[in-house]
């Protein structure tokens, strides 16, 4: 996906996530997310680390060109990245991370002020950058920063739901998600199952295991063209 396309959709919708929790009162950060056993404070925490390895991964040294680059997709692939040992150490670390704010409010703050700088310092790299993963592996930047799309927008229905609110993505990140679930392609026909279609929010809330999807529905959505993603 094209670079700037992609730096506007994470734009978009972090600032729309970052609106949408500021003014929330405090007792509702404890309330349950979807993603056991973390709190809504705690899948912020983590979505908020997520966003700045951006600017940890800028700041070492780029890799030697290479011919073996992750992509997007790939980087979701079902390895080591996430194993149960793996997801243990992600799920404690976003608990530490969440009891180290004062409050909600601080915790929102500083995301605002990472995606921010985050943002701020792709836009000076050029289309060729690349950085490495935690994980070892190379990646174009934008090709990274698409995974980053990934966090803000599916977290936010994790957050959103915690919340009691209805999911909030904004078009422009709906899109890249989308795209990447559809190996390039827009979400412009709507899966139908028994009748009835998805519309695009639907889909991606299915398609990311943040809604059940049954048997037949996952072969309707394998022809509609669905590639699956593990996440963790």
């Amino acid at each position: 996906m094209n670079g700037e396309t992609v730096l506007a959709a994470f734009r978009a919708e972090s600032q729309r996530l970052y609106e949408k929790v500021c003014g929330i009162p405090e007792a509702e950060w404890d309330r349950p997310s979807p993603c056991d056993p973390w709190t809504v404070r705690e899948v912020f925490a983590h979505l908020t680390a997520a966003v700045g390895r951006v600017g940890v991964m800028l700041a070492e040294p780029e890799p030697e060109p290479s011919g073996a680059l992750v992509t997007a997709a790939g980087y979701y692939a079902p390895d080591e990245r996430f194993s149960p040992g793996v997801n243990e150490v992600r799920i404690g670390a976003a608990q530490e991370s969440a009891g180290s704010y004062d409050d909600g409010r601080a915790l929102a703050e500083h995301f605002d002020a990472v995606w921010r700088t985050v943002a701020a310092a792709c836009a000076k790299e050029p289309p060729e950058r690349q950085v490495r993963t935690r994980h070892g592996d190379a990646m174009l930047l934008s090709d990274f920063l698409v995974t980053r799309v990934v966090e803000v927008c599916v977290h936010g229905f994790d957050v959103a739901a915690g919340l009691g609110h209805p999911p909030w993505p904004t078009g422009e990140a709906a899109d890249v998600v989308a795209r990447l679930l559809l190996d390039g392609r827009p979400y412009d026909r709507p899966v139908t199952v028994a009748g009835a279609g998805w519309d695009r929010t639907t889909f991606l809330r299915k398609a990311t295991g943040r809604l059940p999807m049954s048997a037949s529905e996952g072969t309707a959505a394998e022809r509609h063209g669905l590639h699956w993603l593990t996440l963790g």
